[in-house]
């Protein structure tokens, strides 16, 4: 099974346009957002796609986002999220507080660690934990990249929008 992984899309409309008809071509299964959409009509612009999220630091009003979510049968996760897909065991988090992201990542429990954030993509491994980060979707001053993962493989590709 193919996952997208998109994170800090900061209302950059067009990139999220793109990585929605990416992960449609790549045909994932479902995407997982983790954090900092900012505005909640961003969120509409996933609508026909699976979406799975957790909040950023950046998503103040959370019920208006709670809202977009509800209306494109989205789900949103709060601040952590996991779930287990294919026999592998997943965390997510925005990332902001990099004890607990680092904890999650060395506690051993997960085989894949999801976050963001820091606006760079990663792809490491710990012990027997994965830990990826997709990224910007936003760019800024970087590239603006998303990321795909194949809970088959274990393999997760960066493509760049």
């Amino acid at each position: 099974m193919k996952i997208g992984i998109i994170s800090d899309s900061h209302d950059h409309f067009e990139n999220i346009k793109k990585a929605v008809q990416l992960f449609r071509d790549a045909k994932v299964s479902y995407v997982v957002h983790l954090g900092d959409f900012v505005n909640p009509g961003s969120i509409k612009l996933f609508h026909g796609i699976k979406l799975k999220a957790v909040f950023g630091n950046n998503d103040g009003d959370k019920f208006r986002l709670m809202n977009s979510f509800s209306e494109i049968g989205g789900e949103i996760n709060g601040d952590f999220y996991e779930f287990e897909e294919d026999g592998l065991k997943f965390a997510c988090c925005h990332g902001t507080d990099f004890q607990i992201k680092e904890a999650l990542i060395k506690c051993g429990i997960y085989d894949v660690v999801m976050y963001g954030h820091t606006h760079k993509c990663e792809n490491r491994k710990t012990g027997n934990t994965l830990a990826l980060n997709p990224g910007t979707a936003h760019g800024f001053r970087k590239d603006a990249t998303i990321m795909l993962f194949d809970t088959k493989t274990g393999e997760a590709e960066i493509i760049n929008l």
